[in-house]
């Protein structure tokens, strides 16, 4: 198992101070959310792509994914009716595989709750074959690039479209493509009356990444939830992927979000 952080932690840094300071720090990998490079991942050339994924390299660590795929993006929705739309959002899920895969990465993370929500008149049954729809270009498309969208379930708070690991597995198996799988966050899973190690066994081998942060929004470490039996489930499937740092509560700064995250991280896995 690898450990990683994602970048929007690092506010206002530019993009090489951060990874050099990831590096540095002792992660294995940085994850990357593409709002923070541009508005859409179209304005981001291919040679700053290459470039951020060569300084990545010269550093010592991994982009593993890109995540927030969908914020600050404007006439994009996952389960809308207008054919149009839907058309648009998969051809942007095309250029995000694209993106994602020269920066280097292997995983596509999928939450953007907003903008999968259910419209007024649509039932879940309709929203799911919308879904559907949706996705089905770009994972052929990521199929033939290495890389694999992660649908992330969450919690009823914030969408009313899938929220539970069983609900997504379900959503992704229609596909039948190791290029779609879901992920699993922290966060969102303390939502379901599962126990977090129950659904990290019963989502094996489903799940292609993974989130690490507390309920409270913090870093891990940073609240109640014991990562110890966490890291143990994965450890027990078998899990080798990226275990990275998402936060949503920036208030310890980055430098130490990003120092006592990985410290607790690799003292509950231990």
């Amino acid at each position: 198992m690898k450990f990683g952080i994602c970048n929007e932690v690092f506010e206002g840094w530019s993009i090489d101070d951060t990874i050099r300071f990831v590096a540095e720090t002792g992660y294995d990998a940085i994850e990357i959310a593409p709002f923070t490079l541009a508005q859409y991942v179209t304005e981001i050339p291919v040679a700053e792509r290459q470039r951020i994924r060569g300084v990545a390299a010269d550093n010592g660590i991994e982009v593993s994914a890109i995540h927030w795929v969908l914020i600050k993006t404007e006439g994009l929705y996952m389960t809308h009716t207008d054919a149009a739309i839907r058309e648009k959002t998969s051809d942007y899920f095309c250029e995000l595989v694209d993106c994602c895969s020269d920066l280097g990465g292997k995983a596509i993370v999928v939450g953007s709750p907003k903008l999968r929500n259910l419209l007024p008149g649509v039932s879940f049954e309709q929203a799911w074959e919308l879904a559907r729809e949706t996705f089905a270009k770009s994972i052929k498309r990521a199929d033939d690039k290495g890389v694999t969208i992660c649908f992330e379930p969450l919690a009823p708070s914030e969408t009313d479209f899938i929220n539970t690991a069983e609900q997504a597995i379900e959503f992704v198996s229609h596909f039948e493509s190791d290029a779609f799988k879901i992920i699993l966050d922290v966060k969102a899973m303390s939502s379901e009356t599962k126990p977090i190690p129950d659904i990290i066994r019963d989502s094996h081998p489903n799940f292609a990444y993974f989130h690490c942060n507390d309920e409270n929004l913090k870093g891990p470490g940073f609240g109640d939830v014991d990562f110890r039996p966490i890291f143990g489930a994965l450890k027990e499937v078998g899990y080798d992927g990226v275990a990275s740092v998402e936060v949503f509560d920036f208030e310890e700064g980055p430098e130490t979000i990003a120092r006592e995250s990985l410290r607790y991280m690799k003292e509950a896995s231990a």
